[in-house]
């Protein structure tokens, strides 16, 4: 099974990069290539679940590793949720 990974954020989001960095070392920590999906919910060709996420917020198998806390979700809340996958 493959797993996805997405990251949404709004255009301008203080947030967006320490979310990116982290999502980046967290996959790097777990040995895993650091690709993942961005989507900026501004744009119109975003799907619909984009636009009911706060920013930033990274989808793991398109559940919220922070369960929706307000600030870019840390390393190790990231990992926890990726670990629950691999």
């Amino acid at each position: 099974m493959s797993t996805t990974i997405e990251l949404i954020y709004f255009d301008g989001c203080p947030n967006a990069e320490g979310a990116r960095v982290n999502l980046g070392e967290a996959l790097g920590a777990l040995g895993l290539a650091a690709e993942w999906r961005e989507w900026e919910q501004g744009d119109p060709q975003a799907p619909l679940y984009v636009k009911r996420h706060g920013s930033p917020t990274v989808l793991v198998n398109g559940r919220d590793v922070t369960g929706a806390t307000v600030g870019a979700p840390s390393v190790d809340t990231i990992s926890a949720a990726l670990e629950e996958v691999l």
